[in-house]
């Protein structure tokens, strides 16, 4: 049986620090950086970064249309900050024209700039204990559409949402070393549990 392989969005952002809790957690890692980067993955992780240079770089590669029909095939997907961005259909009030697969609004920028960047240890859905959460010029998710469940709120705002097989958090589960964010993702959302 083949060992399933996760990919990560390796365009721009934090990509690294995904892959390095992902090796920890033993699970094989390739970037994606290319189209032909797709074959072959189990899942991908989009992380954050700046949404609008990622999404520009997605268009420019080919790989946002196939990366759309993958996600909506199933492909099992977590996006972090930027990645929540790029998955909603639909950014401050406008409909998206990114990857847009999970009905939700985001508002981008949400809780200012760099300055106001902060860290909060909140509870987060199906894991045990209160979870850190490191915001850095983060989006918060405004409203949710039929089928979107929410999993995490951090001071009353909804910071992280589950969609069929998709993960959407407004926050850097990488930058904390707390690795139960991805451990939830790879054996909950992946292994298609419900809510």
């Amino acid at each position: 049986m083949s060992k399933r392989r996760i990919g990560v969005l390796a365009l721009q952002g934090a990509f690294y620090e995904h892959e390095r809790i992902l090796v920890s957690l033993g699970e094989d890692t390739s970037e994606v950086r290319r189209k032909e980067d797709l074959k072959g993955i189990s899942a991908l992780i989009i992380p954050g970064g700046e949404s609008t240079t990622i999404g520009k770089l997605l268009r420019e590669l080919d790989i946002l249309d196939p990366l759309k029909v993958m996600i909506d095939n199933g492909l099992p997907v977590m996006g972090t900050c930027a990645g929540e961005i790029l998955l909603a259909d639909s950014v401050d009030g406008r409909k998206s024209d990114y990857i847009a697969t999970i009905p939700m609004n985001v508002r981008r920028n949400a809780y200012g700039r760099q300055l106001g960047s902060f860290i909060a240890n909140e509870d987060f859905y199906g894991i045990d204990g209160k979870v850190p959460m490191c915001f850095i010029r983060a989006p918060y998710i405004e409203s949710a559409g039929q089928g979107v469940r929410v999993v995490a709120r951090c001071n009353g705002r909804v910071v992280g949402v589950r969609y069929d097989s998709q993960l959407a958090i407004s926050f850097h589960p990488e930058i904390s070393g707390d690795t139960r964010i991805h451990s939830y993702f790879l054996n909950s959302v992946m292994q298609g549990q419900s809510l």
